[in-house]
This record gives C-alpha cells, structure tokens and sequence, in this order.
C-alpha cells in the first residue's frame, strides 16, 4: 500500500496552496470580520477548476466541463484551502456536491442552463436538505411537489442553507409521495434560485463560517419544469445521500486544513515565545502536546484518504468509511485546533491571531454533513449486520 501522492496529486497540493496562500489567506479575517461572500475569490478558484474537482468532463458524449477528480484528489485540494480559510473552503465543498449531483443526474436542459457554469465557478450553488423538523431524520422532510401538467408546484421550506440568498442553484430535495411513503417518496431537483415565490430569511448570525452566508428558504407556489428534476420520482434520497458520502469526506478534509494551519501556528508560537528565560518548545510537557496534536491529526488524515479511496473504488462499505472518516477527522480537528489555542495562552483568545477563527470555524463540522452521533450510528448499524468482520478485523 503506497500512502505517498502521486505526481499528479502534489500538482494539485502545491497549485491549491499557492491558491489559499495567496488569494484567501490575506483576507480570510476580514470575511469573517465583516461577514463577507468572496464570490470574486470563489470564482478564481473555479477558473482553477476547484468548483468542479469531481463533476464529469462529459456524460454520453455530452461535454459537461467537469474535471473529473478523484474524491481522493478532491480532499487533498481542500485541506490546503481550508488551511488559509476553512469556512470559504467548506462553501466551495457544499458547492462541489450539488454541483456533481446536478451534473450527474441532470437532465440535457440542466446541463447546459447550469452545470457549465456551476462547474467554472461562474454560478454557485446551494444544497438544500435540511428543514426545521427534519435534521438527523432527512427522511421526514415535507417540502412537497405536487405534478401539475409538464410543471411541479413546490411548497415548503428549508433551514441552514449554506449560501442561501446568495448563490444561483438549489439542488433541492422534495416530497412527491406521500409522508408515509418515507425515503421512497423524496425527489430532487435544480431549481434557479431566483424564481417567483422564492423568498430568504435574515443572514443567520453564528459562532463562525461567517463568510458565508446561511439563511432559510421558504417556497411559496413555485412552479419548476419537470425537466429540471434530478433523476426519476422517488430516486431523490438515494441522491442526497450518495452525496453526503462525498460531503463527509470533504468537510473533513476541510477539518484536516484547519487543524493543520493551527498546528502550523503553534509550533513557531513555541519556538519564538520565552517563559522563565526558555522558548516554550523547550518545555516537556508543551513538546508532548504537539506531539499527540501531531499524531492524531496524521491519523485523522489519514482515515480521510482511506475513505476517499473507497468511495473512489465503490467499495460496499464506503459508505461506512466516511462516516467513519468525518467523525474522527471532525472531532480530531477541533481538538487540535482547540490545543493550538491552549498553547497560545491569552494570546490564541484574541482576534489578533487567526487561531480563535479557525477554532470556530471548525465547530460547525462536527455538526454538519450529519452530526458525529449520527455518524456513530451508520457506522454501529453496519458493523452489527452479518458479513461485517472486514471492517473491524
């Protein structure tokens, strides 16, 4: 097993570091200070083909202008963007998943209205799951579609949408069977985020991912084309959830970048600060800190390639993997983050220093994407089923 990147893979670390270092570093405090939608930045990272990493170049022949990523590619690039801002980073994840969902189970007419676009960063997109009943139990969502001719009329709202208001698409997940039917009765579609009867609450004020915005969307007789629906009736949450696999993988990744930065910021603090006439670096039990900070976030990235690979390679149990993946690499890079914090004193507390930013920042992951509870749930469930010993053994 070779755990080395390719020559391919460091092209993309070292473009998408340069990227960070350069154009998101710099301004990443002011965003977050000023509540700031950087489109403009965004956009320069999808000239760089970062809003479109694993969306498909073609589908049957017809040229989508994806860059067909490997997710394991994909994570590698937004643990280097996550590194200079992590909640920029994170909205070009959420981005990158309704993106491919849209490119892949679109219609010709999604296709060319949007995913040419959505992949080069020239439009965003939002994913539009969560409702206030409906968190962990995304079965129980009740926006509805009712069919009227060649149209649907779309009533209901959503929650904790990342973007909203501000971005082009929503890949939407409805209800066309009844509420009983569950899962089996959701159905997704793209919808063009300024249609009538599409209206957005206030820009949440929250502890961080202050550069992007977050707001509730309600749906008020929208009328949407049925051929800007994803998939057949019914296929919307096997949809939403082969999404999430990738979702998972990329906020961890985006856990991974923010950890590392602070790491990074910790071990030259160490090195430069002096307590009792020594650097702080010579003191033992600060050298075993970073030590263990080191080790497990080493860990937790690793367990991020190993899941990407899998999803990569359609393992049976990839699924799994991620939610393994996202659970640890989430709680792992909080925990670092929050150490690198400890290490800085008085210092890491105050707004001067990008540390407390990224701590926040990284709050969120261990609640998004599903919650870590939810997380040990899947990963429960699959290891108690029979003919699961290749996980555990």
């Amino acid at each position: 097993m070779d755990f080395n990147l390719s020559d391919e893979q460091r092209a993309f670390q070292e473009a998408a570091r340069a990227f960070a270092q350069g154009e998101m570093a710099p301004q990443a405090a002011r965003w977050d200070e000023e509540k700031i939608f950087p489109r403009e930045t965004i956009a320069a990272a999808g000239a760089m083909g970062f809003c479109g990493m694993y969306s498909p170049e073609q589908i049957a022949g017809e040229v989508i202008g994806g860059m067909g990523m490997s997710r394991l590619d994909a994570a590698i690039i937004l643990e280097e963007l996550a590194a200079a801002c992590s909640s920029t980073a994170a909205f070009i994840s959420i981005h990158n998943m309704a993106t491919w969902m849209a490119c892949t189970w679109g219609t010709p007419a999604v296709h060319k209205e949007f995913c040419t676009q959505l992949v080069s960063g020239e439009k965003l997109a939002s994913y539009c799951l969560t409702e206030p009943n409906a968190g962990s139990d995304a079965a129980a969502i009740r926006t509805r579609a009712v069919r009227d001719g060649d149209d649907y009329i779309i009533d209901g709202g959503k929650t904790f949408i990342s973007g909203a208001g501000a971005t082009d698409v929503l890949v939407l997940m409805t209800r066309t069977g009844s509420q009983d039917s569950g899962a089996a009765g959701i159905t997704a579609f793209a919808v063009a985020a300024d249609l009538p009867g599409i209206s957005y609450g206030k820009n949440e004020i929250k502890m961080g991912w202050n550069s992007q915005p977050t707001r509730t969307i309600t749906f008020e007789g929208v009328r949407v084309p049925a051929r800007y629906r994803l998939g057949e009736e019914g296929e919307g949450f096997k949809i939403a959830m082969q999404g999430l696999d990738g979702g998972r993988i990329n906020i961890a990744a985006c856990s991974i970048g923010a950890a590392q930065a602070t790491l990074t910021h910790a071990q030259q603090y160490l090195l430069e600060r002096k307590q009792f006439d020594k650097p702080l670096a010579s003191f033992q039990a600060l050298q075993f800190k970073l030590a263990d900070m080191v080790t497990e976030l080493v860990a937790a990235r690793q367990m991020v390639r190993l899941a990407a690979s899998k999803l990569d390679g359609n393992d049976p149990d990839k699924t799994t993997y991620c939610a393994m993946a996202k659970r640890f690499a989430t709680d792992i890079g909080f925990q670092v983050c929050n150490e690198a914090l400890q290490l800085h004193g008085g210092y890491g507390y105050l707004r001067e220093y990008p540390i407390e930013r990224f701590l926040r920042d990284a709050r969120v992951h261990q609640i998004l994407e599903g919650t870590n509870e939810i997380m040990r749930v899947i990963v429960a469930r699959r290891i108690l089923e029979e003919g699961a010993t290749q996980i555990i053994r």
